[in-house]
């Protein structure tokens, strides 16, 4: 009775370690696969902070006119009676996609650029919502370019006038005439908060595959990018900024710059082949009342 005893007891403790074993075995593969269901789940909050810390848009620009805004018999007309901002020889070439959803259309007078001459031939780009209520409007100010380019000796300087919905004062961005050959080009402007100006610079990336910019503060510091893809045939830039400088204001102007980015180097021509002109005497500049005048 003894050893029957003495060998139930072995089985028994057996038995109780066979399910310790097991029981251990099974708290380990579950803790595994709790580590490689946590890790994932960091890495996901991490890319959600990172993207919290910027404010992103897309401008993707179209190749054609066909498509839902300009497309259509009559869509025109109702497009103006929408906006007075729309005017009939306006030309819808972009959106502007955030969170993945279309908020705005960005626009250009076709007449003004495509028909006319000296300087009368402008640049003029709108800026709507995705209800095509007007948000903004930049203006290439072909008086202030043409002194600017004169006086860099012929070296193209656009400046362009930007009037912003819910904003008091008129912003002015200019190309800077400090420009080396083979060296990128720069872009400055400023806005005031609380009365106070703040200055930023645009300057084109050195390796520049896309039409790529940087956006810096006056501090010289990097709080903004435009990345251009390089494989589009319209046009296509991912903008990002700091969340902390992300201001309307200044998210609107960097949108219609990207729009502008379409037309920069006919506009650079432009400016030359005018400069050229009027240093020449071939051609007597006038402004238009949409330039201001010192008087």
């Amino acid at each position: 009775m003894a050893d029957g005893s003495r060998t139930a007891e072995l089985e028994a403790n057996a038995a109780a370690a066979e399910a310790a074993s097991e029981a251990r075995a099974e708290v380990l593969q579950r803790t595994a696969k709790s580590a490689s269901t946590t890790e994932p789940t960091k890495a996901a909050k991490r890319s959600l902070r990172s993207k919290a810390e910027f404010t992103e848009f897309v401008i993707d620009v179209w190749i054609t006119n066909f498509n839902s805004i300009e497309f259509g018999i009559y869509k025109h007309s109702r497009n103006r009676a929408k906006s007075r901002q729309f005017t009939t020889d306006m030309d819808i070439f972009a959106e502007v996609i955030e969170h993945g959803e279309r908020t705005g259309l960005l626009g250009y007078r076709e007449d003004l650029w495509k028909k006319n001459t000296g300087m009368d031939k402008r640049l003029v780009f709108k800026l709507f919502n995705e209800t095509l209520n007007w948000r903004a409007t930049m203006d290439l100010m072909i008086g202030r370019s043409l002194q600017l380019t004169l006086g860099a000796h012929g070296l193209p300087v656009t400046c362009f006038s930007i009037n912003v919905s819910d904003h008091e004062n008129m912003v002015y961005l200019e190309r800077s005439a400090h420009k080396w050959p083979l060296l990128p080009e720069n872009f400055s402007f400023f806005l005031l908060e609380d009365g106070k100006p703040q200055f930023f610079r645009l300057r084109r990336d050195f390796i520049d595959l896309g039409g790529d910019y940087t956006l810096y503060n006056h501090h010289n510091q990097a709080i903004g990018t435009l990345d251009g893809r390089v494989l589009s045939i319209g046009g296509h830039w991912k903008g990002r900024v700091k969340a902390e400088y992300a201001d309307p204001r200044l998210m609107m102007v960097l949108k219609l710059f990207c729009g502008m980015l379409i037309f920069n180097a006919d506009a650079r021509r432009h400016m030359r082949t005018l400069a050229r002109e009027v240093a020449a005497g071939r051609y007597t500049p006038k402004l238009e009342k949409q330039e201001p005048t010192c008087t």
